[in-house]
């Protein structure tokens, strides 16, 4: 008998419809405060291929720069019916849609703001452990001087970039690896 390492194990696969079929995408009903916005994002794998059974969470503070979270102790206001905290299964083209508010900015720990952002953890198969990025919106002004986006080299940037369409919808593909491959966090 062998005492070699046992082999890993991804998580999933997942089963389209069986997970998650989807929660919490609407995170802003009509009283939040802010500008209400939709929100797509794709997955995609190394090769560019939909992913159809991921499932994509994400946090993000409200209009006001203020996550609903106890630690958040900031003097900014809280909206009530806004959590900031949304999840949802990717369709069989690989998206997910959210209905949310543009975040506020919030503060840097080493001091000024960060852009306005959402962050994004993705579950798929293939993967050990969730991996986590962020979006953020492209021609915010903010986007310049935010302290994470300039400790990534200016060539991957983009890849944290959501472009708004026709409709105003903003658009994020997410690639989890290949020559387009985004930008992931330790976290």
């Amino acid at each position: 008998m062998s005492k070699g390492l046992t082999p890993s194990q991804t998580i999933g696969p997942f089963y389209v419809g069986t997970l998650v079929k989807a929660y919490r995408q609407d995170l802003a009903p009509p009283n939040v405060a802010g500008e209400h916005v939709e929100i797509v994002l794709s997955l995609h794998d190394a090769d560019g291929m939909v992913v159809p059974d991921g499932v994509f969470e994400i946090w993000q503070a409200n209009s006001h720069g203020r996550y609903n979270h106890p630690d958040d102790r900031r003097n900014l206001p809280l909206d009530p019916g806004f959590e900031g905290f949304g999840r949802a299964s990717t369709w069989l083209d690989g998206s997910s849609q959210f209905s949310t508010i543009k975040p506020g900015r919030v503060p840097w720990p080493q001091g000024g703001l960060q852009a306005p952002h959402i962050n994004v953890s993705i579950f798929a198969r293939g993967l050990l452990n969730r991996v986590a990025t962020r979006l953020y919106f492209e021609g915010d002004p903010a986007n310049a001087e935010d302290p994470v986006l300039k400790m990534i080299e200016p060539a991957r940037r983009s890849t944290l970039l959501a472009q708004r369409d026709a409709n105003g919808t903003w658009r994020l593909p997410i690639h989890l690896g290949g020559p387009q491959e985004t930008v992931f966090f330790d976290c």
